[in-house]
């Protein structure tokens, strides 16, 4: 029945369920594909939001942080190669009156056999990361989309809100002027003008309001979406959801993104401990070394027939063992530190446990209630509709009088206003409680707007690089503006 109402007044959503496209290798920013112009619908409203939002394309690049942490991590397991070179001239030599001068040149490899465990936990923590962090990209879309979602829905309500009360100001003017047709020729008294005028201009004030909120929703689609709110169209009914609470907060709990992540975070905090327990242990690395010192003429100060090498080279390979004995108690408060941390995690897993069910819960409560507003509103606009016209007829005959007349005018506009509210209420109520049970993100939605970013191609690519030179794409915001062209704004792109 309510899936019926939902279809009946308009109340829609986005469907739900289509596959992810998988997205090409060679293309790891989505959407290029986004419309021009004005949207009027709501998947184009999601494309623009999921292509060009700034909160979203944030997060995607906080991603490619934890991405870059695993190639740091692993770089601590791989050979070590440097390389120095000295130049040296005495200038005061007291023995021969000779100076001399040297010329150095070393080139060292140290490779790391064991750590402790050390870099293996290191690396296990930052893979665990990079999946906490892309639970964050699906918890953003998510928020991301909803806030979206209630932009669209505000815009639709403050429109037909402002379209009421204009409705409502052409009526009383019609009014006012009927009621002072009737004044002249002593049908009515100056009691009714006057209130008529009142009637009128409280409307002219009320109408004034709404136009206000209209602008500012408006403005708040702009930023939340990147575009122009053009003739937005009724989107497609919202999918089956839960029959019951309980039903709602177990999917919750089995799909919410903030709860993956956290979850992530603490088993990465668990490495931690294990990589600061490392530091107590020995480590062992093989080390090879070359050494090339010219002397540049000066091997023999000067004396002829000099028997010393003008110039040689060292080179020898061995193993290094480091072993910590006593560290003044840092290695300990390193370790108790880390479980401490990982305890703090465990116990900010409890509180978003905690949110995910009451916002869970909360939202299917105002899904519930919106649908009863609707029935509800529904059926009081058609009573106050009924009512308003044999309010009319009845003042024709003397037994209304204008007031009257102007109540019931009015109680059918609340009661309109109202329903216009419920509707939009249920929506987003409705989307809010999509994302608190994790199927208000990109993958979840069949956007049609080009691939999805794949947070794995990024991470295929430069999370086992073993190049120093390799520095990425250039830092260049991919999101849209909204600021007027040639504005005085500083948001400009960082220099290079």
């Amino acid at each position: 029945m309510r899936a019926g109402l939902l279809a009946a007044v308009g109340v829609a959503a986005i469907a739900l369920g289509g596959a992810a496209l998988a997205q090409d290798a060679a293309q790891e920013a989505a959407g290029t594909s986004v419309p021009a112009g004005p949207v009027t619908n709501l998947r184009d409203s999601l494309v623009r939001t999921y292509d060009t939002n700034p909160t979203i394309m944030g997060q995607r690049q906080s991603l490619r942080q934890a991405d870059e942490n695993v190639a740091i991590a692993r770089a601590q397991g791989r050979p070590l190669v440097t390389s120095t070179a000295d130049y040296s001239r005495d200038v005061l030599t007291r023995n021969s009156g000779a100076n001399g001068s040297a010329f150095t040149l070393t080139g060292r490899v140290s490779v790391p056999l064991y750590s402790g465990g050390t870099i293996r936990n290191s690396v296990r923590a930052a893979n665990t990361r990079v999946e906490a962090g892309r639970a964050d990209l699906r918890a953003t879309e998510g928020d991301i989309f909803t806030e979206a979602v209630a932009a669209y829905m505000d815009v639709i309500r403050d429109r037909s809100i402002v379209e009421l009360n204009r409705n409502q100001v052409r009526v009383l003017e019609t009014n006012l002027q009927a009621t002072r047709d009737r004044f002249e020729v002593g049908d009515l008294t100056r009691t009714d003008v006057a209130q008529s005028e009142a009637r009128l201009a409280l409307a002219r004030s009320t109408l004034a309001l709404a136009e206000g909120r209209l602008e500012a929703s408006e403005e708040n689609f702009r930023r939340v979406i990147g575009a122009e709110a053009g003739d937005l169209q009724p989107p497609n009914p919202l999918p089956t959801l839960p029959g019951t609470a309980d039903q709602a907060t177990q999917i919750a709990l089995g799909n919410n993104a903030d709860l993956a992540s956290i979850a992530h975070q603490a088993r990465a905090a668990g490495f931690d401990v294990r990589v600061a327990q490392g530091d107590r242990l020995p480590t062992i690395s093989a080390v090879g070394s070359t050494t090339h010192v010219d002397l540049l003429g000066t091997a023999n100060n000067g004396i002829p027939n000099g028997t010393n090498p003008d110039s040689f080279t060292n080179t020898g390979v061995g193993l290094s063992l480091s072993l910590p004995l006593y560290q003044g108690g840092a290695a300990g408060a390193r370790v108790r530190r880390a479980r401490a941390f990982e305890t703090q995690l465990l116990e900010q897993a409890v509180a978003i446990e905690r949110l995910v069910i009451s916002n869970t819960r909360a939202a299917f409560a105002s899904y519930q209630a919106a649908l009863q507003a609707i029935e509800s509103n529904e059926i009081a606009v058609a009573a106050n509709q009924l009512a308003l016209e044999g309010t009319r007829a009845e003042q024709t005959v003397g037994t209304r009088n204008v007031l009257d007349v102007l109540n019931a005018e009015q109680e059918l506009l609340n009661s309109q206003v109202l329903l216009v509210t419920a509707r939009r209420d249920a929506y987003v109520a409705g989307f809010q409680l999509l994302n608190a049970m994790g199927q208000a993100e990109a993958e979840d939605l069949n956007l049609d707007g080009g691939p999805l970013y794949d947070p794995v191609v990024n991470y295929d690519r430069y999370s086992a690089s073993w190049s120093d030179w390799d520095d990425g794409p250039r830092a260049e915001p991919s999101s849209t503006r909204t600021a007027p062209p040639g504005s005085n704004s500083p948001v400009t792109r960082p220099p290079q």
